[in-house]
């Protein structure tokens, strides 16, 4: 896998961290909101090989992975995240970007993509961003894990095929979760109290989405009992140039379960080396 560099930037007085790495065109990649929810966590199985015809910026948000906490609350903050991604879009150079994005980072980057020119081409999996009911999936993926068996439970929900739950998938999970002892405090309150909250401050006004005049293309598990993939049908309903595509035998983490359908759909997006 080519090397990646750890990297870091400043934003309303919060340290960013992201890791850089290939050649070719940019793309900018953005992970989920679960607990332990990183660049890392998310990308691990796509960013070598999208690294190999690519220049990828992969990005924590504040909040998450090796990034900041934030220092006040809410630390729910969908509004700072916008802005953390649009920070990073103007380090990235090239005249068009590529974005990435995971669930509720699918609605960062299309209200990004609405605003930005620079956006070429987005790509999501498992979107946020249109109206659902949350569900015990939702809320599990949103409660830190007390013990191995709630994890197991909570990424039960998240994957479909449960033989990749295995115990060194929830051994590094453990780790991830424990290493900052003030973690699970953080992420209590940044989803404290009612969930429906969180989902809803995710909505995108259609004529927001209606702005978005970049080719998108929407990935989403057929099974995906958390989000549900008819939150991706809502949002693609809005959007002039949006493909979806329904993954069979699958859940939320499109990245882990078919890595493959993930990297062809960006090589069909995203211009190739020349």
């Amino acid at each position: 896998m080519p090397l990646f560099e750890d990297l870091e930037f400043s934003i309303d007085g919060h340290r960013v961290a992201y890791i850089e790495g290939g050649k070719g065109y940019p793309l900018l990649m953005i992970h989920g909101s679960g607990p332990g929810a990183s660049t890392l966590g998310n990308w691990s199985r796509v960013l070598g090989p999208l690294s190999e015809r690519y220049h990828v910026h992969a990005m924590d948000l504040i909040g998450f992975g090796k990034s900041d906490r934030k220092k006040s609350e809410p630390f729910f903050d969908l509004d700072l995240w916008i802005r953390q991604c649009k920070a990073m879009l103007a380090k990235i150079p090239g005249e068009k970007v590529g974005i990435i994005a995971h669930s509720i980072s699918a609605s960062l980057a299309l209200q990004v993509a609405a605003s930005e020119s620079r956006v070429g081409q987005v790509l999501t999996t498992g979107a946020m961003g249109a109206k659902f009911t949350v569900n015990e999936g939702t809320v599990a993926c949103w409660t830190f894990p007390e013990t191995r068996a709630d994890l197991k439970k909570a990424i039960g929900f998240l994957i479909n095929d449960k033989s990749l739950i295995d115990d060194a998938y929830l051994d590094a999970r453990v780790k991830v979760l424990h290493e900052d002892p003030t973690y699970k405090d953080y992420f209590s309150r940044m989803f404290a109290g009612d969930r429906q909250r969180y989902a809803d401050q995710a909505i995108i006004d259609p004529s927001v989405l209606a702005r978005i005049k970049c080719p998108v293309t929407m990935l989403h598990g057929r099974v995906d009992e958390p989000f549900p993939p008819a939150t991706t049908l809502k949002l693609a309903d809005h959007i002039p140039q949006a493909d979806v595509v329904l993954l069979a035998n699958c859940s939320h983490s499109v990245a882990l379960e078919r890595t493959d359908a993930l990297l062809s759909a960006a090589h069909t997006l995203f211009p190739q080396p020349q």
